[in-house]
């Protein structure tokens, strides 16, 4: 027995089942002549399906008939889907036939893989990234999750780049790229650098940009993720997976709790926000049959590090490179605020005695370095100690031996970019601070 459309609201669709009423998150087909699919976001008693319209399709009205399918949204996955580019719902967005046919694998993106039982944690891997600052404050860890933090414009995107690029060429694992709400330019540049490069037999990617509705940009992450798993569970493979920008997914979560009605927590955000970042980032883990390593940007709104959702995502992060605009002003590229950049992992037991003590001592002089800034502007530098005059000018050197050219920013700019290796970055520095 089919069900019944009894309100149309926006992208909300209400539909009354009399008996067999479909499960959560399964996909209803609405009896319009155009099968449009609506997804079931949960059930209220008497049958009540709230369904959300997935592709914006204006094409129902109240009355209509609604058909259950048993199943979720299914995306295609598989060799097929590499040096593609697919939308939420698995839909080809590079101009090339749709991925389907016999042979074709699909996968619900909303089911969970099953739990790991005798997984035992390898012994760390360090990736180098090319990026100094990167690979010294934060190093790049095979299995763990780097959070790149910053307000708009200060060059979160360029950074996420620059490690695709980089780490790509090894040809090591595969890459995969979660283009979620950001900006149609920034993907479309960001294809067109991995074709130019020939990157992109390595690479799978997922957009749901800006011009997308809040349920597409909600499931894109998801959808990338349940990818990653199958090439991470049937493959045995390691995977490098870029998400750009998950502060977009708690923002498209927040705009259909409010087209749902649903009170917003004390933060102004959604009230499920905490289970929302944490189950998909449960999902991008490793286990016995292979890696994932992520690299996700988080957008800071009006530059509060503070903001709820920025923190929960952080809280889900191993390392955290912050983006300051403080320090774009200045020229400085990559544009990071070293004294607030952290990592777990920056122990003598993942990078060694010697990066560890290293670490230790740069912060000391970058710590000390913010604290004579404030003297100096009021007595000048000449007052100080010799020590102090000593570390002070230590410490600028540091600042300046961690900017570097960007190699996605060549074209732009004209300038080569830099590449540089673990070793090199370590003797640089040994240089300036021994």
């Amino acid at each position: 027995m089919p069900g019944v459309i009894t309100t149309v609201k926006d992208l909300v669709v209400r539909a009354q089942f009399d008996d067999d009423a479909p499960s959560i998150n399964e996909l209803v087909v609405v009896g319009n002549g155009h099968e449009t699919q609506l997804m079931v976001d949960h059930m209220e008693p008497g049958g009540i399906a709230f369904c959300l319209n997935v592709r914006s399709d204006l094409r129902i009205t109240k009355g209509m008939s609604v058909e259950r399918t048993y199943k979720g949204i299914e995306i295609p996955i598989g060799d097929a889907t590499i040096g593609r580019i697919l939308s939420a719902l698995g839909d080809p967005l590079d101009g090339q036939p749709a991925i389907e046919g016999e042979g074709v694998i699909k996968k619900d993106i909303l089911k969970l893989p099953p739990k790991s039982t005798n997984f035992t944690v390898a012994k760390p891997e360090i990736l180098e990234t090319g990026i100094k600052v990167m690979d010294f404050f934060t190093p790049f860890v095979k299995g763990r999750k780097i959070g790149i933090i910053g307000g708009a414009g200060v060059g979160k995107t360029v950074l996420t780049m620059e490690m695709i690029n980089n780490i790509a060429r090894s040809g090591s694992g595969l890459s995969f790229f979660a283009g979620i709400g950001e900006r149609i330019r920034e993907g479309h540049e960001l294809y067109v650098t991995l074709k130019e490069n020939d990157l992109l037999k390595n690479t799978c990617m997922f957009f749901a940009q800006m011009n997308e509705n809040p349920v597409q940009r909600a499931l894109v992450g998801v959808a990338a993720t349940a990818s990653a798993e199958y090439f991470r569970d049937e493959q045995n493979k390691d995977i490098l997976f870029f998400a750009d920008n998950m502060f977009r997914y708690i923002q498209a979560r927040n705009e259909l709790a409010t087209i749902l009605d649903q009170v917003p927590n004390e933060g102004g955000y959604e009230p499920t926000i905490f289970s929302d970042v944490k189950v998909l980032q449960d999902r991008l883990s490793s286990n016995e049959n292979g890696s994932i390593t992520s690299v996700q940007t988080i957008y800071v709104p009006a530059d509060d590090v503070s903001d709820p959702a920025v923190q929960f995502i952080q809280h889900e992060m191993d390392s955290i490179i912050v983006l300051s605009r403080k320090v774009a002003e200045q020229g400085i590229r990559p544009a990071v605020d070293l004294t607030l950049t952290t990592s777990s992992l920056l122990t003598p037991e993942v990078v060694g005695e010697r990066h560890y003590l290293l670490s230790v001592r740069v912060q000391q002089l970058l710590q000390k370095y913010e604290s004579l800034k404030g003297i100096i502007a009021i007595i000048g530098e000449n007052e100080l100690s010799p020590a102090d005059r000593s570390d002070y000018a230590k410490a600028k050197k540091l600042i300046d031996n961690f900017t570097q050219n960007m190699n996605v920013m060549t074209k732009h700019t004209g300038v080569p970019g830099d590449f540089f290796t673990r070793e090199d970055t370590l003797k640089s520095i040994e240089e300036i601070v021994v």
